[in-house]
C-alpha cells in the first residue's frame, strides 16, 4: 500500500480534492474523499466531476493491484443514483477481470454521515490498460 499511496500523493488534482486511498490489493481499492463546500455545485450536492474523478481513481488504482502501477484509464461510464451529500465520498472498485494488459473494474461510490448508514450515489465501471513506456515526466 506504500506505492500506492506514493502514487496518489504525486498527482496534484488528488491532493486539490483530499483524496485518501485507504484500501489497496488483492483486485480491489478504496478512496475516500472529503466534502468541502468547494467541491458541491449550485443546490449543495457534490459535483458529478468529483464523483467522476473518484470513479476514474478507484478504477485505476483497482487496476493497478493486478496490472502493476504503470496504468492509464481507458475509459468509463458512470451512472448518477442520487445527490450525493455527506461528510464524504467512499469509492471502492474492483477487478471484474484482467488480462495481461487490461482489466474491467466496477466501481461504487457511497456518501457518508456519522448518523446513518453509507448512501450508494454512483455506479462506473471501466477498463484501464497496463503501459509499457516510461510515463514519468510525461
Amino acid at each position: 500500500m506504500t506505492a500506492a499511496k506514493q502514487v496518489l500523493a504525486a498527482q496534484p488534482f488528488a491532493d486539490l480534492v483530499g483524496t485518501e486511498i485507504t484500501a489497496f490489493g488483492d483486485g480491489a481499492t478504496t478512496l475516500v474523499v472529503p466534502i468541502r463546500p468547494e467541491l458541491r455545485q449550485q443546490f449543495g450536492f457534490v459535483h458529478g466531476g468529483v464523483l467522476s474523478y473518484a470513479a476514474d481513481a478507484a478504477l485505476t488504482f483497482a487496476a493497478g493491484t493486478v496490472l502493476g502501477q504503470n496504468v492509464l484509464t481507458g475509459g468509463f461510464t458512470i451512472t448518477y443514483l442520487r445527490p450525493a451529500a455527506g461528510i464524504r465520498l467512499r469509492a471502492e472498485a474492483t477487478v471484474t477481470d484482467s488480462t495481461r494488459r487490461q482489466a474491467v473494474v466496477r466501481c461504487e461510490i457511497y456518501t457518508e454521515t456519522p448518523d446513518r448508514e453509507p448512501v450508494l450515489c454512483a455506479v462506473a465501471q471501466g477498463t484501464a490498460r497496463s503501459i509499457e513506456r516510461d510515463l514519468t515526466g510525461a
